[in-house]
């Protein structure tokens, strides 16, 4: 059985319009903080399409309007399910902008827990957004994506590896000091910008970095800004792949 939902959420960002609409309406600029390989077609009536792990997923552009306005839809399913996103983009003095996001549709039978982690997650992923017009201004990036089984530990022991893997504090905090020797990688020097029960991030001078600790599995987003970054979703697969092992 379906079930509907709605989920807005509004943040200020440290950006023209024209920079947010570059970062939310391109596939370049929302592989830079959001999830997977993205691309866009850039016209109503064209296509969105989200990669995440060999995992495609489709939607129409349903409104485009450059700097204003972008809005899709997933198709409906056989059961009914279906998501639309519409983004709103509103300039401010002081060369910031007002981004609002409204998320809704059709949610399956686990409606419930599917809604909590959309709800918890929306706040994570403007962050990352604002981190990234903020850091990373007139820059793309290459998105990195590993994943592993946690095994038979728990939450908290699978954060407590990853932390001391990252040479992190124990609870990981925003502000703490991330650093990490990874075969094939530069060093990994940075600051944690975000901390929650389910995940955490690290902003490096060339990186923004996501550890999410799911059930039963770790997953890592990563946005890599630096010139080189030939071999390096194979090399942080391999690390995550070492450590959970």
């Amino acid at each position: 059985m379906t079930h509907p939902f709605e989920i807005e959420q509004e943040t200020t960002l440290p950006a023209t319009p024209e920079q947010v609409w570059e970062a939310i309406a391109t596939g370049p600029g929302i592989d830079s903080w959001f999830m997977g390989r993205n691309e866009v077609e850039p016209r109503e009536g064209g296509t969105a399409a989200m990669d995440v792990g060999g995992q495609r997923e489709e939607a129409v552009i349903t409104a485009y309007d450059p700097g204003k306005r972008l809005a899709t839809r997933t198709p409906t399913s056989g059961d009914g399910r279906f998501m639309a996103f519409e983004y709103l983009i509103e300039g401010r003095d002081g060369g910031s902008t007002v981004l609002r996001v409204v998320h809704s549709g059709m949610l399956g039978d686990d409606w419930q827990d599917e809604y909590d982690a959309l709800r918890r997650g929306w706040p994570f992923h403007l962050h990352s957004l604002r981190e990234y017009l903020a850091h990373f201004p007139g820059r793309t990036a290459v998105p990195v994506f590993a994943v592993a089984p946690s095994g038979e530990r728990s939450a908290q022991q699978t954060r407590s590896a990853l932390a001391r893997a990252l040479s992190l504090p124990e609870p990981v905090v925003v502000g703490a000091r991330a650093h990490a020797e990874i075969a094939d990688l530069p060093p990994l020097d940075g600051e944690v910008v975000w901390a929650d029960d389910e995940r955490f991030e690290v902003r490096g001078s060339d990186a923004i970095l996501t550890f999410h600790h799911g059930s039963g599995m770790v997953l890592m987003f990563h946005h890599l800004f630096g010139p080189d970054t030939d071999g390096a979703e194979a090399a942080w697969q391999h690390w995550l792949t070492g450590l959970l092992g």
